[in-house]
């Protein structure tokens, strides 16, 4: 059996290189700083850390795979990626150089000893959407600033919370993530519901509804110029493509109330970088929850981190660092179907999820 030498890229939690160790032949080495093969200074630089390497592992779209990249990288087979689908990775340029983009369920029952007393979710529940409340929540009950003030021997109360109950939750998508964010709105907290896509009817809502077991009407269904300006919250659950980069720029968020929250647990770029955060930092908005940038890793100098928000005028305004999948259950099982696939390559078996 011949020797492989397998790249794993972006691991920043370490979770990944003890799926791989019992893979017999199988050097690893792994890279959690990540080089964004953006001008060729960058690119070279990938291609100098990769090049050696038959096998990738990579995690979403944390490293971009453009036709610059792969046809640089001539000993590179088998780019194992997570989820079916990862549009950072040029598929037709993969093909060309004959490497295999092989990607990853999160559903199939994979034996592996570090999963077996995992607690996977139920289907109809998912992090993202944990993640989107929990930025929620962090905005209206002021939970990061009132922490930063206390354990900086501040006052005791500087500000008001929002409540939730009856405000209008704007749906920014309404696929099977914003339906469970509406339908968490809805009985967690008491919101009325209403939602926007470009091919968003009533009967589509209606049925949305029915599938997470609420009756028809619980979701309206709107026009763009009627969820902005209506909307205590406006949270974007979309697929981002070219039609829908930059869906939110400066003429929707001007739309939008001056006592609204933005909330982006997607993609960054769907919502106007530049037109966000000049409507936050002249206040515009109350406040915006962030788990996804334009650029991530978000670069040390980006406004986002060093703007003094919530202060003179500006909104409040909450970051993570793109959480909303990063769950102990999930990547556990992302990593263990990527090792289950590498193993079969080395092996020489047929492989399970190739993209094409």
């Amino acid at each position: 059996m011949s020797s492989h030498k397998l790249a794993i890229l972006d691991d920043y939690a370490g979770i990944a290189p003890a799926y791989f160790e019992h893979i017999p032949n199988l050097k690893v080495d792994s890279y959690a700083d990540t080089i964004l093969p953006r001008g060729e200074e960058r690119i070279s630089a990938q291609v100098a850390r990769l090049e050696s390497y038959d096998i990738i592992a990579s995690m979403r779209e944390r490293t971009p795979f453009p036709k610059e990249l792969l046809s640089r990288l001539p000993n590179l087979k088998l780019l194992v990626t997570t989820g079916l689908r990862n549009l950072s990775i040029d598929l037709p340029a993969a093909r060309e150089n004959d490497i295999i983009v092989a990607g990853t369920t999160g559903k199939r029952e994979i034996s592996h000893p570090q999963l077996q007393d995992l607690v996977m979710p139920a289907l109809s529940y998912d992090a993202t959407t944990q993640q989107c409340f929990s930025l929620l929540l962090s905005l209206t009950s002021r939970i990061p600033i009132d922490n930063s003030v206390l354990r900086a021997g501040g006052p005791f109360q500087t500000g008001v919370g929002m409540t939730l109950s009856n405000k209008v939750f704007g749906c920014v998508g309404l696929g099977r993530l914003g339906t469970n964010a509406a339908r968490t709105a809805i009985l967690g907290f008491g919101m009325k519901v209403i939602a926007w896509s470009t091919n968003l009817t009533q009967e589509k809502a209606d049925e949305a509804a029915e599938r997470i077991g609420l009756p028809k009407g619980s979701i309206k269904a709107v026009g763009q110029e009627e969820l902005l300006p209506t909307s205590d919250v406006v949270s974007v659950h979309y697929l981002l493509s070219d039609r829908s980069r930059d869906l939110i720029g400066a003429k929707e968020l001007g739309l939008m109330k001056k006592t609204a929250l933005l909330l982006n647990t997607s993609r960054g770029p769907i919502v106007n970088e530049e037109a966000l955060l000049s409507v936050l930092k002249e206040g515009k908005i109350r406040g915006a929850g962030l788990d996804v940038f334009w650029t991530e890793p978000l670069p040390v100098e980006s406004p986002w981190r060093t703007t003094n928000w919530g202060q003179d005028g500006r909104s409040d305004v909450v970051l993570s660092p793109h959480m909303g999948y990063v769950v102990e259950e999930t990547m556990n099982k992302w990593y263990a179907e990527q090792a289950d696939t590498v193993e079969k390559y080395v092996k020489g078996q047929e492989l399970p999820d190739i993209m094409t």
